[in-house]
């Protein structure tokens, strides 16, 4: 006797009716008639129970027929009568001929076999009810089961697991990885396509899913991006063939640096780029523009940079591939010719290939050749432009000068490639225009949102690549020219700047005479007026005399409390611009307009009146362009106020140790506050009235004026001395730790030395953008001393230099200023140079000493905790 068994393994019986109807029909009738033809004497049904029947003659088998036939009959009006499910569990996994179906009837999660193989199989997802099995998501694209022992389970984990070949103890090809442990794991195939795994009744919350690990498809609703929480990448990667579903050579992803965009590559080598985002759309992307039947998103924020897509009409059928052959395709299915329709192609012709012109070249598909240099610019390799090759790009006719530049007005473009870019989404773009001028690296700007007029700011500091023209939807961007280049351009803005100025010349040459004799009138009222503004701003001389003796020996003018409140919105919180030991710093505008720093000392403030007078009678005494200049001061009810020049640049910290602030600050520019810093401190240790040492120099000290020149402040701390003092000491160690020479930290021994060392930790701050104090490396244990002492030991301190100026920089003057930093943080004050020393070295070419081992380079020091750090 030989049974013949219907049973699906491990599956309830009920569950039958997602298989194909079809298929336990045609197996029932094959089934009897084989039974006819044999000489079994008996035989085996079991999806509901074991049936045994005898064959003994003509009625048994007659019997026999009708009991089978009823089973059949029945089995299929099941199938044909129930409702497919689109859940899963532990306990019903999924095998080789079974599917579960969406609960809209829109997809279908099973095992197939591509056109071109009958023994491949592999686990996806496909559409329901279009013809000709559109997947869209593959479970094992590069690793297919051989054969039809496939298995799809989900453990008590919440962990999906395709394994196969059960009968031979099983092996594992593929598995999910569940963000959390899960106590009753349910998989559901969502009508969107999203596979996903959640607890049984949270619909919300998904332990995996799907949607993120694309393949070659991207489905309304899916995120194509970075989560910068975890890292987590998602992105397209084309297939190898239309009838392969392993993964191909093209990939189509978003490219984090600078202002983020979407590149696809081929293997590592960029092939085409979206543009960046405008607010509407990608800028090379004009097809993307608003229709009715996608809504566009893109996303930029701290936690993740994401594009995605919806339908404003459900009813739409819509999917974006990355075809075998590297084309981003946006295919639409139609009822009517029920085919896809390739509603648009994101590589529209021969200008969408990457940097095809090169460096500062412009690629328009209306000319020929289709590829031509900006205005001012001319081929880098004549020769290979007249081959028709443009890939080495163009150069400038004149040479930037920084101090001289001006722009050029470009309209309808794509914008270049940003990976070298900064970005601000508040700024004007005015502001955008006077960032980009005071930076002699930035190389162009634009808008980054084009809707309501524009607003935000994009800036390049590199070379402008991939540029093309798009006749009614490009964007405009300003490109850095020299002067001398920008006249002959013929460009709107720059025309329209000459014209104002030779009507100012006219205007100017016809108002002269009447204007001569206006002003010779207006003298001795404003020299009037000037003097009653003064006396209302210092306040009544009686009244200020009555707030002690403490502020005759200052030597500053003094405001009134009540100007000060006015110029500060009564001290509002919105005025507020920064805040140190001393207290908060507000922003205020005098009556005359002049913008000041108001400095207020507040009550819980660890300074009081002899650090308040400390600095103001300091700097009162110190007239230099690289301190900031002290207008005045104000003791009068209760209120200790100093009244500074205001630095529009904020200080320093905010700029080296901020990843976008930073590309503000070219090498140049880092180089110009070294050499500043240097300066002013020699003009404290040496060139003032007084000798001074500051005992706070640090990157928050140091200001930015509105062309980046250093103004070193807070002089709350500091002490003076005379010519023949040397050192001191001092049981109340204050300052910043990070900066402290090993010298005052540890002994309270303080000396022009202790404020070389600060010097120095600065300077490698500025060529790093990296704080001393919290600084960590993977390979080590060391501060940032340290590790600026270990690249130099090996050779290697271009390694220590900041991403953001490292391809840009001056390779010898950052070596210089790395050796210098070295010399000056040197743990014994004898073996550090003074500050002229230093000025010297900066200034010229000569061998420097070898520095010998720096003072606290470790990764934490045991003096750290014993500090008053203010």
């Amino acid at each position: 006797m030989v049974p013949m068994t219907c049973k699906r393994r491990g599956l309830n019986p009920l569950n039958w009716i997602t298989l194909s109807n079809n298929y336990y029909f045609e197996w029932c009738i094959k089934l009897l008639t084989s039974w006819t033809r044999s000489s079994l004497r008996s035989f085996s049904l079991i999806p509901y129970g074991h049936c045994r029947i005898p064959i003994s003659n003509s009625s048994s088998m007659g019997c026999c027929w009708a009991h089978a036939l009823f089973f059949c009959s029945s089995v299929f009006l099941t199938i044909t009568q129930s409702t497919a499910v689109d859940t899963f569990n532990s306990s019903q996994p999924i095998a080789d001929g079974d599917t579960i179906v969406s609960a809209g009837d829109t997809f279908v999660l099973g095992f197939f076999s591509p056109r071109n193989s009958s023994t491949n199989r592999y686990l996806g997802i496909w559409y329901r009810n279009i013809p000709g099995q559109a997947v869209v998501w593959v479970a094992n694209r590069d690793n297919p089961i051989n054969g039809s022992t496939g298995l799809l389970t989900v453990n008590s984990q919440g962990n999906l697991a395709l394994v196969y070949n059960l009968n031979n103890g099983g092996s594992s090809i593929w598995s999910s990885n569940s963000s959390r442990p899960a106590r009753n794991p349910v998989a559901q195939l969502l009508d969107s396509g999203n596979l996903v795994v959640r607890e049984a009744g949270d619909d919300d919350n998904f332990l995996w899913q799907s949607f993120d690990y694309p393949c070659d498809t991207l489905l309304p609703g899916m995120k194509l991006g970075l989560d910068r929480r975890t890292g987590f990448d998602r992105y397209l990667t084309s297939s190898k063939a239309a009838d392969d579903p392993s993964s191909g050579g093209f990939t189509y992803r978003i490219d984090p640096r600078g202002y983020p965009e979407i590149i696809q590559r081929e293997g590592s080598t960029e092939r085409y780029r979206t543009g960046p985002w405008n607010g509407l759309r990608f800028s090379g992307t004009p097809y993307l523009r608003p229709n009715p039947i996608y809504m566009f998103q893109f996303v930029v924020s701290d936690q993740e940079i994401y594009y995605s897509y919806l339908l404003d009409n459900t009813s739409t059928v819509s999917r974006l591939v990355l075809n075998q052959n590297g084309v981003i395709q946006r295919l639409t299915w139609s009822g009517d010719t029920q085919g896809w329709v390739v509603y648009v192609t994101a590589q529209m012709d021969f200008c969408d290939r990457y940097a095809l012109c090169g460096a500062y070249g412009r690629c328009n598909i209306r000319s020929s050749p289709v590829c031509n240099c900006l205005r001012g610019f001319e081929p880098k390799v004549p020769n290979e432009w007249e081959l028709v090759n443009w890939s080495n790009g163009c150069v400038r006719q004149t040479a930037l000068n920084c101090s001289g530049d001006g722009f050029v007005k470009y309209s309808g473009v794509k914008l270049p490639e940003t990976r070298r870019s900064w970005f601000n989404v508040s700024m004007s773009l005015e502001e955008c225009r006077g960032n980009c001028l005071r930076s002699c690296n930035c190389t162009a700007y634009a808008n980054i949102d084009i809707r309501n007029g524009g607003s935000g700011c994009l800036l390049w500091f590199s070379e402008l690549i991939d540029i093309r023209e798009l006749e009614d939807s490009g964007q405009d961007i300003y490109i850095r020219m020299a002067a001398s280049e920008i006249e002959a351009t013929g460009n709107s803005e720059t025309n329209s700047k000459s014209r104002t100025r030779k009507q100012v010349i006219v205007l100017s040459v016809v108002l002269s005479t009447g204007l001569l004799l206006i002003c010779l009138a207006l003298v001795f009222f404003l020299r009037h007026l000037r003097q009653k503004r003064q006396r209302e701003t210092r306040g009544d001389p009686e009244d200020n005399a009555r707030f002690g003796a403490e502020k005759d020996d200052l030597e500053l003018p003094l405001f009134d409390i009540a100007a000060i409140s006015v110029a500060t919105n009564n001290f509002s919180l919105s005025n507020v611009v920064g805040e140190g030991g001393f207290g908060p710093v507000y922003k205020g505008v005098l009556k005359d307009g002049q913008e000041i720093a108001v400095k207020r000392l507040s009550k819980e403030s660890k300074q009081g009146l002899g650090e308040f007078k400390n600095e103001a009678k300091h700097i009162a005494k110190l007239q230099h362009r690289n301190l900031v200049k002290l207008l005045g001061c104000c003791i009068q009810e209760e209120e200790m106020i100093l009244v500074y020049e205001l630095m529009p640049n904020k200080s320093l910290d905010y700029f080296i140790f901020n990843e976008n602030q930073s590309m503000l600050l070219d090498w140049p520019t880092r180089y110009q506050i070294i050499n500043g810093i240097a300066r002013g401190i020699l003009y404290l240790h040496q060139d003032s009235r007084l000798r001074i040492i500051h005992r706070d120099l640090k990157a928050g000290n140091i200001l930015l004026d509105f062309e980046m020149n250093p103004k070193i402040s807070d002089f709350g701390l500091a002490r003076s001395f005379s010519e023949s003092d040397s050192k001191t000491n001092t049981r109340k160690v204050v300052g910043t730790y990070g900066y402290m020479s090993p010298e005052y930290a540890i002994d309270g021994i303080y000396s022009v030395k202790s404020d070389v060392f600060s010097f120095g930790v600065m300077v490698l701050e500025i060529v790093s953008g990296k704080r001393n104090r919290g600084f960590s490396h993977p390979d080590h244990q060391l501060n940032l001393l340290g590790h600026a002492w270990k690249l130099y030991q090996e050779g290697k301190y271009e390694e220590v230099i900041d991403e953001a100026v490292r391809n840009s920089c001056d390779l010898e003057q950052v070596f210089r200023s790395v050796n210098i930093a070295l010399l000056c943080i040197q743990r014994s004050p004898e073996d550090r140079p003074n500050m002229s020393s230093v000025v010297l070295m900066l200034s010229c070419e000569g061998d420097l000493p070898q520095p010998k081992e720096p003072g606290f380079y470790g990764e934490r020091d045991f003096v750290e905790d014993n500090l008053l750090i203010l």
